[in-house]
């Protein structure tokens, strides 16, 4: 069987095992602007190799938690006139009964619930755990794939026999509270998706196998918007047709066959038969970085921001030996304004062409210079490699060769005394 594990309210989970005050009591993560990557304090970053292909791998310490850990978000999200900015990014089960949901204002969690414990994320601290958490899981699973910081996949075959399955979760289960001091639901299926489907309905805390001929009942009357992997529009089209429950839709697989293979796979999920295979590594498709802040209208200091982001990015790419060739940028204004682009450059990679290419692009995209940026946003994809070479330009080979071999002395030097060792003119400010 293949099983899917997902730990419970991970983020406030994980700050109980260092805080087990906060146990039983109504406890919020929240997340604001990103004061540290902009400043010109010194900045303690960690790079974490083994994250998965889906999170972060360039974090920064915190030492905010070293004190009076429940009025530390105080700084963090209050600024000067006394307003209170930030949004919840998790929340304990006890929050519940008070309305409180991710993504709301943090002002208006509070509001709800004035004695809520609000503490800021600790994004490294997370990974971290999650990191130690993996290393576990591969000794008693032989076969395993991270989905998501909080999330993995298992597959069981020729380990524990289908009867002895249920079993084996339940003990897994008690296993990881008792040495991690973290609640994790397991749940069990012949396939990836309904194992998935399993662990939402049974949460918090439960495990349960599934066998295959238990498919058919336990998804009768689950509403289709509950599947993994069934957005908006098959959603409204499935509706339309009068299905609103996954066994309705088993019954329809027409409905699916206008989506393509896309659909065909979809349906194939939903029926517990797509035999998709637990996938232990998966590399990367793109790798980016973005950060929201209170909004500025000085573009010189957007320029200086988007000057640090691309130089983060470029540190990343070039740890994880990595040569993109396609380049996401992104604005947000005030209002719900955005601007996108897309840039295709088969370039041999290295700092200088990032950073160049990143500050002239943004500022293409800025065409309304009266309203105010609160969020940039750089990501690379479409990597060059041995199975997927690119052909490079002749014109700028020779000089993105020189920049790559000084892009790789910095990235020595970095890696011994800190990302932040070497750094442009530009980016210093009074901030």
């Amino acid at each position: 069987m293949k099983i899917h594990l997902d730990l419970d309210c991970y983020f406030v989970s994980a700050e109980r095992t260092r805080h087990p005050f906060l146990k039983n009591r109504c406890v919020a993560i929240a997340k604001g602007g990103d004061k540290k990557i902009f400043s010109n304090r010194k900045k303690d970053g960690v790079f974490l190799n083994k994250t998965g292909a889906f999170n972060a791998m360039l974090e920064f310490k915190n030492d905010f938690f070293h004190h009076a850990p429940v009025s530390v978000w105080k700084n963090e999200f209050i600024d000067e006139g006394g307003t209170i900015h930030g949004i919840i990014i998790a929340k304990s089960y006890e929050t519940k009964p008070c309305g409180i949901k991710t993504g709301m204002p943090l002002k208006e969690a509070l509001l709800r619930c004035p004695w809520l414990i609000v503490l800021p994320s600790d994004h490294l601290f997370y990974q971290e755990l999650s990191c130690r958490l993996k290393s576990f899981l591969e000794f008693k699973i032989p076969l395993l794939e991270q989905y998501s910081i909080d999330e993995f996949f298992g597959d069981l075959d020729g380990w524990i026999k289908d009867e002895d399955t249920e079993v084996f979760i339940k003990n897994l289960k008690n296993e990881i509270l008792q040495k991690f001091d973290l609640p994790i639901t397991i749940g069990a299926s012949q396939s990836k998706w309904i194992a998935k489907l399993i662990t939402d309905k049974i949460k918090p805390f439960g495990a349960k196998a599934l066998s295959q001929n238990d498919v058919d009942t336990f998804i009768e009357h689950i509403d289709i918007n509950d599947f993994p992997g069934i957005g908006k529009a098959v959603s409204k089209k499935l509706f339309s047709y009068g299905v609103k429950t996954l066994g309705e839709a088993k019954t329809k697989p027409q409905l699916f066959e206008s989506y393509g293979k896309t659909g065909r796979d979809l349906y194939k999920r939903i029926c517990g038969i797509d035999n998709e295979k637990v996938v232990p590594c998966s590399d990367r498709q793109s790798i980016g970085i973005s950060r929201n802040f209170k909004a500025i209208s000085d573009r010189q200091e957007v320029h200086r921001r988007t000057m640090i982001l691309a130089r983060y990015l470029s540190h990343t790419i070039q740890k994880l030996k990595l040569n993109p060739t396609t380049f996401y940028f992104k604005i947000r204004y005030e209002y719900g304004l955005k601007n996108t682009q897309s840039i295709t450059c088969n370039r041999f990679f290295n700092e200088k062409f990032l950073v160049d290419l990143a500050i002239e692009t943004i500022s293409k995209l800025d065409n309304h210079l009266g309203y105010k940026i609160h969020y940039i946003a750089i990501s690379a994809s479409n990597f060059s490699t041995k199975y997927r070479p690119k052909t490079f330009s002749l014109l700028d080979l020779e000089q993105d060769i020189k920049s790559a071999n000084l892009s790789a002395q910095m990235l020595k030097i970095r890696d011994r005394y800190g990302v932040d060792i070497i750094r442009y003119a530009s980016e210093h400010s009074a901030i």
